[in-house]
């Protein structure tokens, strides 16, 4: 007569389970199985660890203020990486706004040789690197460039210092003269830059500390120019002010008118 009626005691107390508590009761396990496996350490772990980079030995400064705007440093860059005179190739870039003020009137782009280079992290190919050989430069092994131009796109400066080539299809940057096959002087960190050598007011230095640290790439290199002699105050110097140094004024005389002859 157990079949009959109600159900038995133990079967009536499993069916006070359904299949929704079931899931109800699953999923929090779930949910706390979950939060217990990420804690911070487990964080931690997880978030990749920020890959360092050896700096540069050198690095170029240049001194907008006082340049000339002769562009003979953008033609000596190509000139000595390429062969040609090429503004779009050269690896400096000088660019001239006739209508701004000085000293915005011209301004000056290189490649600042980044503590943490983007086209260096960012390069699919390891095309671009850093030369341990070569001072640490960031420099683009054009052998093991494909042309994909991230580095163009990722590079961190306005305008990019990354330059393509459109006859080669591939980017170049620049190396501090490292590899110049038509420059006849050494070049890389320890030898010559062209555009250092061509410029004729001496607004371009290579230096060995980070600019970064020291105020910047834009800085003064050249020194303000002496005053002009014999235009200064009396006692400034020079010939005909009056001060040490200065001959004696010539006495100006009146023409005289020579007398006739009898």
């Amino acid at each position: 007569m157990a079949r009959e009626g109600k159900l038995a005691p133990e079967k009536a107390e499993n069916k006070k389970f359904s299949r929704r508590d079931f899931v109800v009761g699953g999923g929090t396990v779930l949910a706390g199985g979950a939060l217990a496996v990420v804690t911070p350490k487990a964080t931690e772990a997880a978030t990749p660890a920020k890959e360092e980079y050896a700096l540069s030995t050198k690095y170029l400064v240049y001194d907008s203020k006082h340049c000339a705007g002769c562009y003979g440093c953008m033609i000596a860059c190509s000139m000595a990486h390429d062969g040609e005179v090429s503004f779009s190739l050269s690896r400096i870039q000088m660019h001239r706004a006739v209508l701004n003020e000085y000293p915005a009137d011209i301004t000056t782009h290189v490649c600042k040789q980044c503590p943490e280079p983007s086209c260096v992290k960012h390069c699919p190919t390891g095309a671009c690197h850093i030369s341990a050989e070569n001072g640490n430069i960031r420099m683009i092994d054009a052998e093991k460039c494909i042309g994909c131009q991230t580095c163009i796109r990722m590079c961190s400066q306005t305008p990019h210092r990354t330059i393509w080539n459109p006859k080669t299809k591939k980017s170049t940057k620049c190396d501090l003269c490292t590899n110049t096959p038509f420059f006849n002087k050494k070049g890389g960190v320890d030898g010559t830059q062209a555009c250092v050598e061509a410029c004729p007011k001496q607004v371009l230095k290579v230096v060995d500390k980070l600019p970064l640290e020291t105020g910047g790439y834009e800085v003064t290199l050249v020194t303000a120019p002496k005053p002009k002699m014999g235009f200064g105050p009396p006692g400034a110097g020079g010939p005909g002010a009056g001060g040490p140094g200065a001959k004696p004024a010539t006495p100006q005389q009146a023409p005289t008118t020579p007398e006739p002859k009898h």
